[in-house]
């Protein structure tokens, strides 16, 4: 195999892990994000079964105060009834009165049913409460160990750029050139081996004399389809596949 080819598989190698941990540290920050979310999730839950507690004890609280005027109001036509004298005035009262024991019957049904509303209430308030205490549980651990995985992934980057840098140096000048701008357009497989005479890289059938110069070894051979460097090694056939 050419010294150059060489190079460049061990720096096409470099490269694919260098593009496996960015992109896994380009990950870090929505899993992060993800929990946080989650979190904010469970707080707004919380808030929000709170605010149905308070919800329903202000409205209790208004229908109490509703009762307490009717019952008010009782008192008062009872007293006009003891004043008057007229059956028309006393049965116009006692009507008024019939009516507010009516609406008292009624409210406080609506109370009842407003008691029932509030323990469910507190029930979710405590099912939210504790919802709440494991998302925070689950997302300092998960964040604690994001960021210790950060850090290493961050670690390993900068010592490979550093060695990218070194090996990217030691290839020949012409070659470089060329490496970086399939690099560019193809991705990560840029050299490519040669197996049942077809490219490694678009698997497309090589003319016989492109597998005869990769035999050869003596230069830089490229795919005629899709310009990719290609290698030959004793273990590969190039016998093509019936």
């Amino acid at each position: 195999m050419l010294d150059v080819i060489e190079k460049l598989l061990i720096l096409q190698d470099r490269d694919r892990k260098l593009r496996r941990i960015k992109g896994e540290l380009a990950r870090i920050e929505p899993e992060r994000h993800s929990f946080q979310t989650k979190t904010a999730g469970a707080q707004s839950a919380l808030e929000a079964a709170r605010t149905r507690v308070k919800q329903t004890e202000s409205e209790r609280k208004t229908l109490e105060l509703e009762v307490e005027s009717k019952k008010q109001l009782i008192a008062r036509y009872a007293n006009q009834q003891l004043e008057t004298r007229k059956n028309e005035e006393y049965r116009a009262l006692n009507h008024e009165i019939d009516n507010c024991k009516k609406d008292i019957f009624e409210i406080e049904n609506k109370e009842l049913e407003l008691m029932e509303q509030a323990e469910a209430a507190q029930r979710e308030v405590l099912t939210a409460t504790q919802a709440l205490a494991h998302a925070k549980k689950v997302m300092e651990e998960q964040l604690s160990a994001l960021a210790a995985r950060e850090a290493n992934l961050k670690r390993e980057l900068a010592e490979l750029e550093t060695n990218r840098e070194e090996l990217f140096a030691a290839v020949d000048e012409s070659a470089r050139g060329r490496y970086e701008r399939l690099l560019r357009n193809k991705g990560e497989s840029v050299i490519v081996g040669v197996q049942h005479g077809v490219c490694g890289g678009c698997h497309m059938r090589l003319q016989p004399q492109l597998l005869v110069q990769c035999q050869a070894q003596q230069e830089l051979v490229t795919c005629s389809n899709c310009g990719r460097i290609l290698y030959y090694t004793r273990d590969m056939d190039l016998a093509v596949a019936e």
